[in-house]
């Protein structure tokens, strides 16, 4: 009998302007396996230059948003080259890193170590109550490389990171809330839902204007307080070069009207 075929590991789905990125590996607790964190760095690059895309949701199938690496490869089980290879590799977290459209993390489920690093590298996370982080580095004996020991601490702050880094315990979403990890907690049936109503949201702004605020943020939020400044009066006015008159007083209405409508 012919063999069914097999499901991709990475589901991408686009409407409206907004794709969905569904890391698919349900019975490994969507581990990133070679295969997907290659899928995973593939759909990002085909999103790069994408006039008709807004915004990107990442999530996971199952119980968990992300396992982290295949420890299976990472021990040489079923790696075909020497698994020290994979920790080296930044493919897949420099061309998230690169999108130039807003991401959300829809954290679906567990998010540990290098899946808690995926949901790091996010613009913004919305954590279903079934969401749990943690960071079992220093229990498997690798030391982060995908930008965990600097962005948590400057998240949740140095101790409460280092708690999470040392101990390897689990963190609720409830919590994740409470320490800023987080912008939202939401029903289980409710995130998808409220991740894209936020895309739409996003969708709804000026789309120059709105990547050029998501650069400004990238650059700045990357380098020191005095360069970020920089940073920013250096884009504010290279954009402003390009914005007619007439162009921000019709958005004004636009923002009047929109702000008229959520205060009913």
């Amino acid at each position: 009998m012919p063999t069914a075929p097999r499901e991709p590991v990475l589901l991408v789905d686009r409407e409206d302007g907004v794709v969905t990125l569904t890391l698919n590996r349900p019975a490994a607790m969507n581990a990133l396996s070679r295969e997907l964190r290659r899928a995973i760095a593939t759909a990002f690059r085909s999103l790069a230059d994408d006039a008709g895309v807004g915004a990107v949701i990442v999530t996971g199938n199952g119980r968990a948003f992300c396992a982290g690496l295949d420890l299976k490869e990472l021990g040489g089980e079923t790696a075909d080259e020497a698994p020290g290879a994979l920790l080296g590799e930044t493919d897949m977290m420099s061309a998230l890193r690169a999108c130039t459209v807003p991401v959300i993390g829809a954290v679906n489920g567990f998010a540990i170590t290098g899946g808690f690093e995926l949901a790091l590298a996010c613009d913004i996370l919305i954590a279903s109550s079934d969401a749990r982080f943690a960071d079992t580095h220093a229990r498997v004996g690798i030391v982060p490389g995908w930008g965990l020991s600097q962005l948590l601490p400057r998240l949740v702050g140095i101790g409460r990171a280092k708690e999470l880094s040392f101990t390897g315990n689990f963190l609720d979403a409830e919590h994740a809330l409470a320490w800023g990890l987080v912008n939202h907690v939401v029903a289980p049936g409710e995130l998808l839902p409220t991740c894209r109503s936020l895309a739409r949201d996003m969708l709804s702004c000026d789309r120059a204007t709105l990547l050029a605020v998501k650069r400004v943020y990238d650059e700045g939020y990357r380098t020191t307080l005095a360069e970020g400044l920089r940073i920013e009066g250096r884009i504010s006015v290279e954009h402003a070069r390009a914005v007619r008159p007439e162009q921000v007083a019709a958005r004004r209405r636009g923002v009047q009207e929109r702000g008229r409508s959520q205060s009913r």
